[in-house]
C-alpha cells in the first residue's frame, strides 16, 4: 500500500517536473528571440498548462488541491530565470495583475478556514478554543503536511506575540506551567540578549556593509518576534486533561496527546531524567527547563515539536504549577479508564 502511494506521488510530481524541464529546454532555443507567439505559448504552459496537468493528476487523491499554487509559483520562477528578458512581457503582466489576486485569495481562504474551525470547536466543545490547533487543522486542509506545520508555526508566532494579549481564563481540566517555573524569566533574558546584540551587531556590520547590516538586523528582529511569540504562547496553551487522554503542551513549541490507556504510572519528581532515546522533556529547552512530573508509558508515543518535528518517547518529564493537584486528578482519571 505504501509502495503504491509512493509510486503515485512520484508520478504526480514527476510529470509536472518533466514538463517544466521540456519548457526550460525550449526557452534556450534561438527561436525564442522576437517570437511573440512563442513567448505567449511558453508563458501559458508555465503558468496554466503545467498546474492544470498537476491538478488532473491529484484531483482524485488526498493531496490538498491547493498544492497547485506551489506548482504555479515554480512555473513562475522557471519563467523568470530561464526566459530571456525580452520574452517576459506576459510573465510580467501575470506578476502585476494576477499574482496579487492569487495571494489575496489564499490569505482570505486561510482566514475563512480558521474562522470556520473556531466556530466548529465552539459549537461542539464546551471549552475555549485553542487557536493553534484550529490553525494547524485548517493549514493541513490547504497545504502539504510539512508546509502546513511550518506555515501554522509562523502564523502562530505573530498571533501570540503581537495580537493575542488578552489574559486566558483557565478552564476545568486545564493546568498551567508558566506561573511558577523559570521559563518566563529565561525567555525574557533571551529577548534582552537578542535585543542588545541586534543593536551592537548592526553598528558593527554597518562599518563593512550597510546592506548586510540591515539584512542581519531584520533577521534579528524576526528572531525577537519569534521569542516573544514562543514566550506568550506558554500562558495561552495550558495542559489539558480530557475524558480519555492527557494533552501535554509547551506553548507552540511542544505537544503530545497521551491516551490514559497507555500510561503506566505518574511520578512527582525533580530528579534528572535518564539520558536515552526513549526519554524526553516536553520543553525543547532541555536541561534549561526544570520538571516536577514524570510520566512513564507502556508503549511508545509521539511528541510533536517545533515546525512539526516528531520524536518518539516512553518517558516524558514536564513542569506543572500545581503538581500535587495534577497527580491527584490523574490518578482519578486513570482509575476511571482502567
Amino acid at each position: 500500500m505504501k509502495s503504491a502511494q509512493l509510486t503515485r506521488n512520484i508520478i504526480n510530481l514527476g510529470i509536472p517536473i518533466g514538463l517544466l524541464a521540456i519548457l526550460i529546454f525550449i526557452t534556450q532555443s534561438s527561436q525564442m528571440v522576437g517570437n511573440d507567439i512563442l513567448d505567449l505559448s511558453i508563458t501559458i504552459d508555465l503558468l496554466f498548462t503545467v498546474p492544470l496537468v498537476y491538478f488532473l493528476l491529484i484531483r482524485k487523491t488526498k493531496t490538498p488541491k491547493t498544492t497547485i499554487v506551489p506548482v504555479l509559483i515554480l512555473g513562475l520562477l522557471v519563467g523568470s530565470y530561464f526566459l530571456p528578458k525580452e520574452s517576459q512581457t506576459y510573465l510580467e503582466l501575470f506578476k502585476k495583475w494576477i499574482l496579487p489576486l492569487i495571494e489575496i485569495s489564499i490569505l482570505s481562504f486561510v482566514i475563512f478556514k480558521v474562522r470556520k474551525a473556531v466556530k466548529h470547536y465552539k459549537a461542539k466543545m464546551n471549552l475555549t478554543l485553542d487557536f493553534y490547533d484550529a490553525l494547524k487543522n485548517s493549514s493541513g486542509e490547504i497545504l502539504p503536511k510539512n508546509l502546513a506545520s511550518i506555515f501554522a508555526m509562523e502564523v502562530a508566532v505573530f498571533y501570540y506575540g503581537l495580537i493575542n494579549w488578552k489574559k486566558r481564563i483557565v478552564q476545568d481540566g486545564e493546568f498551567t506551567y508558566h506561573k511558577k517555573s523559570g521559563s518566563p524569566s529565561l525567555f525574557i533574558g533571551l529577548l534582552m540578549v537578542a535585543a542588545i546584540e541586534t543593536v551592537g551587531l548592526h553598528f558593527l556590520l554597518s562599518k563593512w556593509s550597510e546592506t548586510a547590516a540591515w539584512i542581519t538586523t531584520a533577521l534579528s528582529i524576526y528572531c525577537v518576534f519569534q521569542l516573544l511569540g514562543f514566550a506568550k504562547s506558554l500562558s495561552k496553551r495550558p495542559i489539558f486533561m480530557g475524558n480519555k487522554s492527557l494533552i501535554l503542551r509547551y506553548g507552540i513549541m511542544g505537544e503530545t496527546e497521551i491516551p490514559f490507556s497507555i500510561i503506566d504510572h505518574v511520578d512527582l519528581s525533580t530528579t534528572d531524567l535518564k539520558k536515552d532515546k526513549s526519554t524526553l522533556k516536553l520543553s525543547p529547552l532541555g536541561e534549561l527547563e526544570q520538571h516536577n512530573v514524570v510520566i512513564n508509558l507502556k508503549k511508545e508515543n509521539t511528541l510533536q515539536g517545533l515546525y512539526g518535528i516528531k520524536k518518539k518517547y516512553k518517558t516524558i518529564g514536564f513542569y506543572v504549577d500545581e503538581p500535587h493537584d495534577f497527580k491527584e486528578k490523574m490518578e482519578i482519571a486513570l482509575q476511571q479508564n482502567s
